[in-house]
């Protein structure tokens, strides 16, 4: 079986759910559940063997020993993250918690357990570490995107909480042989996602008719990548990954902030058009930047696509109008929305 950590998640429910359609193996899934983890994205796995659910914390390093001693997993794909960088300049210390000292946690118990293996368990064991681009820090318009050797830059206490976690995981697979794999995704949307981000927060807000706030001038870049093709990629990077090897994952889908809202509020016109016959683009509220926020991010996949043989199935077209039809039809996951301040876009 594999260890899922952060199961709950946006990320790692989705993949949870696509490792179930694919695959026999069972999966264990740790979650904290705080804010953004919800058990019931799993509803459809509620009542199948393969999925076993414990709720703890990976900074509780005993409990973790515990589970690799009872279940013995032959990889572990860690998503457990704080995640949203608003949060993280309001309260950094969340993020240390979290992203550093509970990564350290995990790695030790997968440390401890790796050295009760012998043989093909020992050889075949992976320790699979999801991370983010914004580990980088920002590119300007010309700039080609970051590859696999681009330096850490970090300029957000998230991103630079997960650059730290990023060298443990490093520094684990070098000093004591832990067989790690790392990947580097691009913005993710989808089903599912907490609606603090960008998306699903400007289609909450639409349809609330409520303001759909930018901040700055809307024309920070982001490459944007649909969660299942995340999900294909991180397959294909554990079935095949060589271990001590990184992973850019990308959805070849630059587009600026307010190029994603007006491509929103276009699909929203057609699909669900406001009564007054206006189109959402009137709810567009531009607010004031905030602290230190990155212009642009993209990440080179090339090598992923040369070594593994993935490429993104979806284009951004058709990602969005996909997750803008199933944010319609699963109103009730828009809902935590309305707790969320006008300036939570998280892109």
């Amino acid at each position: 079986m594999i260890l899922v950590t952060g199961g709950a998640g946006f990320i790692g429910a989705n993949f949870i759910l696509d490792w179930l359609a694919h695959s026999d193996e069972p999966v264990v899934n740790i979650d904290k559940l705080t804010y953004s983890g919800n058990i019931a994205k799993l509803s459809a796995v509620r009542e199948d063997a393969r999925h076993i659910f414990m709720q703890a914390d990976i900074g509780d390093q005993e409990r973790m020993h515990a589970v690799f001693h009872t279940y013995r997993p032959r990889a572990v794909v860690h998503f457990a993250a704080e995640s949203h960088v608003d949060r993280s300049i309001a309260d950094p210390a969340a993020f240390i918690a979290t992203n550093v000292c509970g990564t350290f946690s995990l790695l030790e118990a997968a440390r401890r357990y790796m050295a009760s293996l012998t043989g093909e368990e020992k050889n075949s064991f992976r320790f699979l570490h999801v991370s983010t681009d914004e580990v980088y820090g920002s590119l300007d318009p010309g700039d080609p995107p970051f590859n696999e050797a681009s330096p850490y830059a970090p300029n957000s206490p998230y991103a630079a909480s997960k650059a730290a976690s990023d060298h443990l995981v490093r520094a684990w697979h070098h000093t004591y042989g832990l067989p790690m794999l790392a990947t580097h995704c691009t913005n993710n949307y989808g089903p599912y996602q907490f609606p603090e981000k960008l998306i699903p927060l400007t289609i909450a807000n639409a349809l609330a008719d409520k303001p759909l706030p930018l901040y700055g001038d809307g024309h920070n870049v982001r490459d944007w990548l649909y969660v299942g093709d995340h999900c294909a990629a991180l397959r294909s990077v554990l079935a095949g990954g060589v271990p001590g090897a990184t992973y850019h994952i990308g959805g070849n889908s630059e587009k600026t902030n307010l190029d994603v809202v007006n491509l929103l509020c276009d699909l929203l016109d057609r699909l669900t058009p406001r009564a007054d016959g206006h189109s959402y683009r009137r709810q567009i509220a531009f607010v004031a930047d905030r602290p230190g926020h990155d212009r642009r991010y993209a990440v080179d996949a090339g090598r992923i696509a040369h070594e593994l043989g993935w490429k993104p199935a979806e284009s951004f077209d058709t990602g969005i109008r996909k997750t803008v039809e199933w944010c319609l039809a699963h109103p009730q996951w828009l809902a935590p929305a309305e707790a969320v301040s006008a300036e939570g876009t998280g892109a």
